[in-house]
């Protein structure tokens, strides 16, 4: 696969995990503050399109491992996983649960287990890669296009209201599995269409500005919450992100997006502690109503900045265990350039 191909693989993810963190930061500060701030928009016109492209991308190379050798799989898609989820499910708890460890460590303890079968707020994304990577690997054997069907007809009867549980697993299940199954099933498709859209700079501004009032249209009409409508926008945004990401790569622009892509799950996993703490110090600064606009751009690129910067600092010390996964927890071990180090997330 060339390095074009991978680059804006990189640069999409690079929007993806900020369109995460400033989902979080936006919600977080106006509700502390009781006001809308200039991001609100964007968040708003990004909701269709967030985590479906995000699980999309997420499939996209799943088609070089899917059908090696069962162990090196569970290692690579299940305990790779599980590890980073185990890990800052525990760092999290323990940093946002502190005074529940104080008055009852029991209940400290049944929360953290707990946190398993109902994922914390912003991890969840990781545990449900988890369970997209099994069902997969299960059901790889089955047409295409009958497992496509299937997952498309489930998100339909879930956004009809028929099978939502209230039990967050199964409904996302429901709800975003369809989109890393095409990310899985149709990469060639995806790669290509990015290729020519990166060829075809005019033709794919135009698609772009007809998307983005379709999108707009449908987000303003709530469309993306209706069985049907919600699969053709989410895919059609993940679509104007992939072209968006091509243009990128291809003109060199914004390399910092494609930096943040290729630690994005450096962000994802470590965003919810400098944003907490960002918001006890908005808190401290008593900051009101007018402030919103400064303070959650300053709450967002505190969010993302941070642990790419703590990850730079680390990766000379024991705590890289934090993003990278050590030789002890794998399957078993692998052969390997000692200096390399771990596993990276």
């Amino acid at each position: 696969m060339s390095d074009a191909r991978i680059g804006w693989v990189d640069y999409a993810k690079g929007i993806c995990i900020i369109l995460v963190v400033m989902m979080h930061a936006v919600h977080r500060v106006e509700a502390d503050l009781g006001a809308t701030g200039i991001l609100s928009p964007v968040v708003t016109f990004a909701q269709s399109f967030r985590m479906p492209d995000f699980f999309m991308i997420s499939g996209l190379f799943l088609s070089r491992s899917i059908n090696g050798p069962l162990s090196d799989y569970m290692d690579r898609k299940f305990v790779h996983f599980l590890y980073f989820y185990v890990l800052w499910h525990a760092i999290q708890h323990a940093a946002f649960e502190t005074s529940l460890l104080v008055s009852s460590p029991i209940e400290f303890v049944r929360m953290w287990f707990f946190g398993f079968i109902e994922p914390s707020s912003t991890l969840w994304f990781v545990h449900m890669l988890l369970i997209f990577y099994i069902v997969t690997r299960l059901v790889r054997r089955v047409p295409v296009w009958l497992v496509f069907g299937a997952a498309l007809a489930l998100q339909s009867v879930y956004h009809l209201g028929l099978t939502d549980t209230g039990w967050t697993v199964p409904d996302r299940f429901s709800d975003r599995y369809v989109y890393f199954f095409a990310g899985y099933a149709f990469a060639p498709a995806i790669f290509a269409f990015a290729q020519r859209a990166a060829t075809s700079v005019p033709v794919a501004l135009a698609g772009l500005g007809v998307w983005g009032v379709i999108n707009h249209l449908g987000v303003s009409h709530n469309l993306h919450l209706q069985a049907g409508a919600s699969f053709l926008l989410g895919i059609m945004g993940a679509t104007a992100i992939c072209t968006i990401a091509a243009l990128l790569v291809r003109f060199d622009w914004a390399k910092v997006l494609r930096y943040c892509g290729r630690n994005s799950i450096v962000i994802y996993l470590t965003f919810a502690l400098p944003l907490t703490v960002m918001l006890k110090v908005i808190a401290a600064a008593k900051l009101g109503p007018g402030m919103v606009d400064l303070a959650t751009v300053a709450t967002l690129a505190v969010s993302v900045i941070s642990p790419l910067v703590f990850h730079r600092l680390i990766q000379k010390t024991p705590l890289r265990a934090l993003y990278d996964r050590p030789g002890w927890a794998r399957l078993k071990p692998v052969s390997r350039d000692p200096a390399a180090g771990p596993t990276p997330a």
